[in-house]
């Protein structure tokens, strides 16, 4: 009997549109609150978006503001900050 394979979630990213496996993306989530913060575990409550890991496409997200339209909020330079923490391979601690 063959193995069944399993699926493997896609996800878009906010500003390439392209979908990827939800493993090769950094998710950025909003609570109810208005807070905005980067979610390296993937599994922290509120709406969720996600962005390449990709320094290039941080920085355009940065520049265009695009996830501050996403989620309708202003002011989240942190947010960019520690997308590129993250994509350099540091700890967001």
């Amino acid at each position: 009997m063959a193995k069944k394979t399993r699926k493997v979630p896609l996800r878009k990213c906010i500003i390439t549109n392209e979908m990827k496996p939800k493993q090769s993306l950094i998710r950025i989530v909003r609570t109810k609150d208005g807070d905005v913060f980067v979610d390296p575990t993937g599994k922290k409550n509120g709406r969720g978006a996600y962005v390449s890991v990709d320094l290039a496409i941080i920085e355009q997200a940065e520049k265009s503001k695009a996830i501050e339209r996403h989620f309708h909020v202003e002011g989240i330079e942190q947010v960019y900050q520690d997308l590129k923490k993250v994509v350099n391979g540091e700890s967001l601690e």
